[in-house]
């Protein structure tokens, strides 16, 4: 792993940089998230933004997977109003919190407003000072960007789904005396249910949050076609080749030049170069022409859309449609293409991810090859 950044200035974005291998064998039912790039998507709990490019034939294979009603593709969340004290009453309590799996994320400026999320069960509040003094909870202050010797910011969290966290017990009334007293403003929260039944449910009045009037917002995948796009050719060999600095950035760069779908990467490009001298990066094998198709989703997604998309994409991607001939009857036979980039360096396909997180200070882009090679790029600010 490469640690990409500049130590002399803490404000600088940091860009950690890694060359893995996927498991020859990933069971969609048991991820480990301890292996890149399933770590990097469970460290980032809440996007805004994700973005996928691949390469048109690419996406051809997996165009009738992603419309699909039940579709890895398709996700929803909803934006409802409720006070933190509503959480914490006994139904929403055991219903979606220690019996259920939900995540929240509630209105307000990281480093700034009080804030809270809710993931795992486990419920953060980021507080002002004046805020924590009057809540009377035991929290460790953070930094936040100004006074280094006199913190302005603390942190409380309680996990909700631990034994002692109801009704009747001492740590717990703390916490609700806090919510009814000092934490009392009604807030607009971002809601999602991992249940596989609560879109239907809320669609048809059956969830408790019903109560609260939420509003449901589908999360569907935006096409563009990008034609003529000038791309560097990479095999799985070279790969090696990236594992510098420069060809690591120039390579990332390249990927979010694609993401804004600017000109500078179109095959017939002519800017001045007084203006823009952007080029692709060449890693050793030249750049070509290619259409690739961005598609783009934009919500309130956590890392589990992001692995089952990402799983989805590598499985239904890489396969190679063959037709067979058995007696009269035409069978169609999908083979995974495992051949890498073969002996002969030939160029590997690939598609990337890239998923944006609440505030702007977090981001990683996954760039995954034909077989098992997998680049990925962790930004932190």
């Amino acid at each position: 792993m490469l640690d990409i950044h500049r130590p002399s200035s803490a404000a600088d974005a940091k860009i950690f940089f890694s060359h893995s291998l996927l498991p020859s064998y990933i069971d969609p039912q048991n991820v480990s998230t301890k292996k890149k790039p399933f770590s990097a998507f469970a460290a980032q709990k809440y996007s805004h933004t994700l973005s996928l490019i691949l390469p048109e034939e690419m996406y051809h294979l997996i165009q009738a997977e992603m419309t699909r009603d039940d579709s890895p593709a398709r996700t929803y969340y909803a934006r409802v109003h409720m006070k933190l004290s509503e959480i914490l009453e006994a139904d929403f309590l055991n219903t979606y919190i220690k019996q259920g799996n939900i995540m929240m994320l509630s209105e307000g400026r990281p480093l700034l407003d009080d804030r809270f999320e809710l993931y795992n069960g486990v419920l953060r509040m980021e507080l002002t000072r004046p805020t924590y003094e009057r809540c009377g909870l035991q929290g460790v202050p953070v930094e936040d960007g100004g006074r280094k010797h006199q913190k302005q910011r603390w942190v409380v969290e309680y996990n909700l789904r631990e034994s002692s966290m109801k009704h009747g017990k001492k740590g717990f009334g703390r916490l609700e005396w806090a919510a009814r007293n000092v934490l009392d403003r009604s807030l607009t929260w971002l809601f999602y249910n991992a249940s596989p039944t609560s879109k239907e449910a809320l669609g048809e009045g059956r969830e408790l949050i019903e109560k609260h009037a939420p509003r449901v917002c589908d999360i569907l995948p935006e096409e563009r076609r990008l034609g003529g796009v000038m791309v560097p050719r990479v095999s799985t060999a070279g790969l090696k080749d990236v594992y510098d600095e420069d060809e690591a950035m120039g390579l990332l760069e390249w990927i979010h030049m694609l993401q804004l779908e600017s000109p500078r990467v179109e095959a017939g490009d002519d800017i001045n170069p007084h203006l823009s001298r952007y080029e692709v990066p060449d890693l050793g094998k030249g750049t070509g022409e290619r259409n690739m198709v961005l598609v783009r989703w934009r919500g309130f997604m956590g890392p589990a859309f992001m692995r089952d998309l990402f799983l989805m994409v590598r499985k239904e991607g890489f396969k190679k449609r063959e037709k067979k001939v058995n007696g009269t009857q035409d069978t169609d036979v999908d083979m995974d293409m495992e051949r890498g980039d073969g002996v002969d360096g030939e160029e590997a396909d690939w598609f990337a991810m890239s998923a944006q997180a609440f505030g702007g200070k977090n981001a990683w882009t996954v760039m995954q090859f034909e077989g098992r090679e997998t680049l990925v790029w962790e930004m932190e600010s």
